[in-house]
């Protein structure tokens, strides 16, 4: 047991000793490798905001369908309106009634 004990406790001295020069610091990007890198974020970034948009049509589809069956079944269909994040909508700002 101590035999197995120590030869995990050299195995681990041996892999930290070894993998100290892996942790050295890299040298700072070049100015090609910046441009490349914000590129590459503008493209994901557009990919991102039309799979929003994609997500955000089927979303409306999907609502829409949904009253629709609703509808054929008679039942009554109020949807309650909210964006593509989920965030309720603002309603229509109607006029309170006067209380006498």
């Amino acid at each position: 047991m101590k035999a197995k004990m120590s030869l995990t406790v050299a195995l681990t001295a041996f892999v930290l000793a070894a993998g100290g020069p892996a942790i050295a610091k890299l040298p700072a990007p070049t100015d090609e490798q910046k441009a490349k890198a914000e590129e590459a974020k503008a493209k994901q970034a557009e990919a991102a905001k039309k799979a929003g948009e994609l997500l955000c049509k089927s979303m409306d589809q999907v609502a829409a369908r949904w009253v629709e069956d609703q509808k054929a079944k008679g039942a009554p269909a109020n949807p309650m309106a909210v964006d593509c994040k989920g965030a309720p909508l603002a309603a229509a700002s109607a006029p309170a009634p006067d209380k006498k």
